[in-house]
């Protein structure tokens, strides 16, 4: 049996990460694809009060459960199912319920900190950096944080600055250096995702 493909998508937050993992899903087929977010994998903090939990800094490679993620994903490329989690941003927790994921031929890992691991990096097959204006991420940023997390702008704002971009600078942007491939304006770049996408039919093919 094939080792499933596993494909690390990352760039800084707002650049279309969620974009690019849907279009190969889309070329793909569903029954070929799974996807992990790392977003799912913010350690528990239910040793904290929630004020305390308010002031994680989602942004830094230590706010990451890197060891669960690895042993997941190790698990998916030997074709054993896994418990997902689910983080909850209203309340900064992980939730008690968890998301069966079963292993398939395409495995797509998407974040922004995903590159930032050398030992997820050497996990990956395709390791792809979503690169796109800041002024872009930011706006999309705020509107995804007020409509799917409940958060206010200045709130967002205020975020952003303190701890999302000196972030980005200090651990995203580095890491673009460790890709095979850069995508600008991500899923939009149709060239891209067909080479992507040609890429992947190639090694399932073989």
């Amino acid at each position: 049996m094939h080792k499933p493909i596993l494909i690390g998508i990352t760039g800084g937050t707002g650049s279309g990460k969620s974009t690019v993992s849907r279009e190969i899903l889309r070329h793909i087929g569903e029954e070929d694809v799974c996807i992990i977010e790392q977003d799912s994998y913010y350690k528990d903090q239910s040793h904290l009060t929630f004020e305390e939990r308010e002031k994680t800094n989602y942004d830094h490679p230590l706010a990451f459960d890197n060891e669960l993620l690895i042993k997941h994903l190790k698990n998916l490329l030997n074709y054993k199912p896994i418990e997902k989690p689910i983080y909850d941003f209203e309340k900064h927790n992980r939730k008690k319920e968890t998301i069966t994921v079963y292993p398939k031929k395409i495995i797509i890992l998407e974040g922004i900190l995903i590159l930032n691991d050398e030992e997820i990096r050497n996990l990956c097959d395709i390791k792809i950096f979503v690169d796109t204006d800041s002024d872009v991420r930011v706006i999309r940023r705020i509107l995804r944080d007020i409509k799917e997390r409940g958060r206010t702008l200045e709130s967002v704002i205020e975020q952003y600055m303190a701890t999302v971009r000196p972030a980005h600078l200090q651990f995203v942007e580095p890491s673009k250096k460790y890709a095979d491939i850069i995508i600008p304006e991500g899923g939009y770049n149709k060239v891209a995702i067909d080479i992507i996408v040609t890429k992947i039919n190639s090694i399932l093919n073989k």
